[in-house]
This record gives C-alpha cells, sequence and structure tokens, in this order.
C-alpha cells in the first residue's frame, strides 16, 4: 500500500485533499501514542457538532472560512490562520464557507 502523505517528502496539504458536494472528508495524515493529526474538508454548510475532548487540539484552516465556536463564544477563522481549541471545552465547527484544515490533536 502506497503512503498517501510520505515522510520525508514536502507536501501541498491543501492540494491533498478533495472537496464533496454536501459533505465532509477526513485523511489521516500521523497517528501515534502523541496524538494524531488529520486533514479535512466541509463543503459550505457542513460541520462537527459540539463536543469536548480530553486533550488540546489545533485548527489551521488551509482554505476557505469557518466559524469555530469554543465555549459558546464564536470565532471567523480565515485561509492561513489558526485557533486552539483547549481541552474538556466544547468546541464546534461550521462552513462558513467551504473549507480545509488540518486538525492537531497532542494526547497530554
Amino acid at each position: 500500500m502506497q503512503e498517501i502523505f510520505s515522510k520525508g517528502n514536502v507536501l501541498n496539504l491543501e492540494e491533498m485533499i478533495e472537496y464533496s458536494s454536501g459533505g465532509i472528508i477526513s485523511k489521516q495524515v500521523l497517528k501515534n501514542q502523541s496524538g494524531n493529526i488529520t486533514l479535512f474538508s466541509f463543503d459550505q454548510g457542513q460541520g462537527l457538532s459540539e463536543h469536548t475532548a480530553p486533550f488540546d487540539a489545533v485548527v489551521q484552516i488551509l482554505d476557505g472560512e469557518a466559524q469555530v465556536i469554543i465555549g459558546g463564544n464564536p470565532n471567523l477563522v480565515k485561509k492561513g490562520q489558526t485557533i486552539i481549541m483547549p481541552a474538556n471545552i466544547s468546541h464546534a465547527l461550521q462552513a462558513v464557507e467551504r473549507f480545509k484544515m488540518l486538525l492537531t490533536m497532542i494526547k497530554g
């Protein structure tokens, strides 16, 4: 099986995931005992409902625009911007326009 995300090579993550009409796509980039890194694409209007996670998560917007709600506070996050979602605080994401993101979750 060929790796999509080759170690030791330069990757353009924005180009390595496509959009799905009316849907969400995720591709795992890396996973180990310390955490995981996942690439996502969301079509406009799609999102992740409110939930919590037991460890911090970093969202980097690679394309488009998302509303990231943390502890009830909405944040508009655009291409090139990053937001940290703290552990054990409720959060949700909604595509203001279609967007791609890299999610990095670090276990504490």
